[in-house]
């Protein structure tokens, strides 16, 4: 839309971007008015790129494109109608729209130890301020990165890139006008680390030897694509490849082994990038001739007063050789001392073992003998007691599979019938599949539970449970029921499910928790990963999964945690999806930092003062300079919304004393302030007491004006002060206005005049190449008006 002011509505200042329309309208009470256009006290007949319009009542000025000569005060006059409004020409700074849209839409993708050179032009009202910030931090020069500016260029340069300079980078344009952020991204692309550690001897036997291991903790920006293994013997120094797994494989088995001989492994991570440094094992040894594996623990079959008879299954691994028999074991309950049964291996699978204790509770284990040796033991029996046997608790009360799914079977049950003396301590579910003759163990409840749920099975499984209750005596008779379990789920692609309550950008303030839930659905269950700007989250974080939900929680934000966060989802199929999302953390502003007055022109302060810290990481932080006039006194605004760390202020009362406060500012509210302690002073110099005598009234004086020495032109630096000057004559003594460009430069702060016994300066504090242009005089009096004019040429620096 064109900016509009209405004069006669009072509407009297505008602000303008450079290069768009504006318009400036005045109603008057006729129609036959002839109105009149003025800018900066000189009338419009004609300038490039105004127009005037009148239809009706309505007069128009009507600028097409804006550009800095339109700035200023108009005046319009016609009928009984005078009326000003101000035209204020905002020039932000600005970057080309298709690089701007490839900087922010598409990451910046470089391989490590590569350079990098991120190169922004831009446009707009100089000075122009720049900033490079990553995690909220502004970025300086050090031994890999640079940071280089020029007047219309900023470049970001990093001579050897490596994984930590991935991320979100933020450049920050700032000037007068306002503030451009650019948001980009850098992905640094590099070999995986090595695989997570330590690994794992799974299985070590005179065949095969086992490992494990977890997937690197950084992939390299690339996902994994295979291991490499490799194995050492012990005193040798090659290295002999063994065979490689797919990236869904952390495991590895190896027949390639000799008995009693030791090696060393060692696993690599392979990405598009290269190969990752070796994670290595220690020191492996392959077993020797193989003993036989740990049977199954006794079960008790029978007991007395002073004899306990118990038996049990030959292991499923015999070893390298025929089983000879078996060497029993006892202990008492509690103590940690066993003790051999019998002084020869029993060759049956039977025992009744004797001279116990009547009273006492006692364990029992079994190891089979072959002709490598004793293998390792079994796990204790259940503890069982030295005494005539007594009543055991009846069968359990109307078993039932109550629910069932793919993977899973619930039972129920009531308890046994109530037997005089026979108090259920509780129960015991063993389970076998349909296929098998052995029972296994699944869960040993307490006796107030009556359901437990089988889990970890297979789709369409058949299997047979059973139940018995336990008692001081012993178990009871067990009952038994045949199972199902059900269909498998139908494979469903991980989804996440994304709705409104889902930000794709969240501003937090610093100190409050970052908490983000994200529902999702998948079948087989999905395998859930978070990171932060494409690497592992932060240790300060945890991730929570369950019932289909994932939530990331930061219970107390830092500024490093802004940044992009990324939830991905993927499957044993292979197949992935992931959503990411901004995190800004923010903070009131810092205060400013210690102020400096300054009188650079007679009769004005300039206000200066160190910016906040917070202005490194803060868009929007802008400050308000307040002043006062006595220690207690109430505080005034001078100056608000001002991006820059300077104001001056021009109606300074000579003898009086002034005090300063500047404050900084953002959305969330305002810093606590910076302030002068000691008052600011001009001295107020003393009138001078003259006498005046009358003076002879004869011949009349009255001259014209006219210049005794005109303006001549002048070339400054960038950044430096400007002082043109000029002698004038005449009586009565000459008005001086000064103009730039056929701007009157009277009211504006940015010029102070000076008109010294008729020597008539303009003084230009730091000069820019807005200053630049043809510089007017103007002296006048009831006899007649003269001009002067020259040009003020700037340079840059270099």
């Amino acid at each position: 839309s064109v900016p509009r002011c209405y004069l006669n509505k009072q509407l009297a200042t505008v602000r303008v971007l450079k290069g768009d329309p504006a318009e400036l309208s005045c109603t008057v009470s006729k129609d036959d008015v002839t109105g009149t256009w003025f800018k900066d006290g000189l009338k419009l007949t004609s300038m490039d790129g105004v127009v005037f319009e009148k239809k009706g009542l309505v007069h128009k000025l009507i600028i097409n494109k804006v550009e800095d000569i339109h700035g200023g005060k108009y005046r319009f006059e016609g009928g009984d109608v005078k009326t000003e409004a101000s035209i204020f020409v905002e020039d932000p700074p600005q970057v080309d729209k298709l690089l701007l849209k490839n900087l922010t839409s598409v990451p910046t993708v470089a391989k490590a130890g590569e350079g990098v050179k991120i190169r922004i032009p831009f446009e707009g009202r100089r000075p122009i301020r720049t900033a490079w910030l990553k995690d909220r931090m502004e970025l300086g020069d050090d031994s890999r990165i640079r940071v280089d500016k020029t007047d219309t260029c900023t470049t970001l340069s990093i001579s050897s890139c490596d994984r930590r300079d991935c991320g979100d980078y933020k450049v920050r344009l700032k000037n007068d006008s306002g503030v451009l952020e650019i948001n980009l991204k850098l992905v640094v692309i590099d070999k995986p680390q090595p695989p997570a550690g330590p690994i794992k001897i799974v299985e070590s036997s005179a065949s095969n030897i086992t490992i494990q291991w977890k997937p690197p903790k950084d992939d390299g920006g690339k996902p994994v694509q295979r291991y490499l293994v490799e194995r050492q013997q012990v005193g040798r120094n090659n290295w002999e490849t063994l065979g490689e797994t797919p990236r869904s494989c952390t495991s590895f088995t190896t027949s390639k082994v000799e008995e009693e001989m030791s090696y060393y492994f060692r696993v690599k991570a392979v990405n598009a990038e290269g190969v990752s440094d070796a994670l290595e094992s220690g020191e492996v040894k392959a077993a020797g001739k193989a003993t036989p594996g740990a049977p199954e623990p006794p079960e008790i079959v029978s007991a007395s007063r002073d004899t306990i008879t118990i038996s049990w299954k030959a292991p499923r691994k015999s070893g390298a050789s025929q089983i000879m028999g078996y060497v029993v074991q006892k202990r008492k309950k509690g103590t940690v001392t066993w003790l051999p049964v019998t002084n020869v291996p029993v060759k049956d699978k039977k025992l009744k073992v004797t001279s116990l204790k009547k009273g006492v509770q006692y364990e029992f284990r079994v190891a089979a003998v072959n002709a490598a040796g004793t293998g390792q033991p079994s796990d204790p029996s259940e503890p069982a007691f030295a005494r005539d046997p007594t009543k055991s608790p009846g069968q359990v009360q109307d078993l039932k599979v109550s629910s069932s799914d793919s993977t899973s079977v619930t039972l129920t049950w009531n308890r046994p019938e109530v037997q005089d003396g026979i108090d259920v301590k509780g129960y015991e579910v063993e389970m076998r599949p349909c296929n098998s003759p052995s029972w296994t163990k699944c869960f040993t409840l307490p006796a107030e539970s009556t359901s437990c749920r089988v889990q970890g099975l297979q789709a369409r499984e058949k299997l047979f449970l059973r139940v018995r209750a336990l008692s001081d005596s012993g178990p009871g008779e067990a009952m038994e029921i045949e199972a199902c379990t059900g269909a498998a789920a139908p494979v469903v692609s991980p989804r996440l499910l994304i709705d409104h309550t889902v930000k794709s950008f969240l501003s937090i303030k610093a100190g409050n928790p970052i908490q983000v839930k994200i529902p999702f659905e998948g079948s087989p269950e999905p395998v859930v990963t978070w990171l932060k700007d494409g690497l592992p989250l932060p240790s300060r974080a945890t991730v929570s999964t369950e019932d289909g939900t994932t939530q990331l929680l930061l219970r107390a934000a830092e500024f490093s945690d802004s940044g992009t966060y990324t939830v991905e989802l993927g499957n044993e199929l292979g197949k992935r999806e992931t959503f990411s999302f901004q995190v800004q953390i923010t903070d009131i502003p810092q205060p400013p930092g210690a102020i400096r007055l300054e009188e650079n022109v007679h009769h004005t302060v300039t206000v200066t003062w160190e910016p906040s810290v917070s202005e490194k990481w803060e868009k929007n932080l802008y400050y308000t300079v307040l002043k006062r006039e006595s220690q207690k006194g109430p505080w005034h605004v001078l100056g608000d919304l001002i991006y820059n760390n300077k104001f001056t202020f021009t109606r300074v009362v000579p003898g009086r004393d002034y005090y300063f406060r500047v404050v900084a500012k953002n959305d969330l509210g305002a810093s606590d302030p910076a302030e002068t302690v000691q008052p600011w002073r001009i001295r107020k110099t003393k009138a001078e007491f003259r006498v005046k005598t009358q003076k002879y009234r004869g011949v009349n004086q009255n001259q014209p004006p006219r210049f005794l020495v005109p303006l001549k032109p002048h070339v400054v630096v960038t950044g430096s002060e400007c002082r043109m000057s000029c002698a004038v004559g005449g009586h009565p003594a000459p008005k001086i206005t000064w103009y730039k460009d056929n701007r009157d430069l009277s009211r504006d702060p940015n010029y102070f005049c000076t008109n010294d016994f008729g020597v008539c300066s303009l003084v230009v504090l730091g000069a820019t190449k807005q200053d630049a242009g043809e510089y007017m005089v103007e002296a006048s009096n009831e006899l007649g008006r003269v001009f002067s004019k020259a040009f003020l040429a700037i340079k840059g620096n270099s």
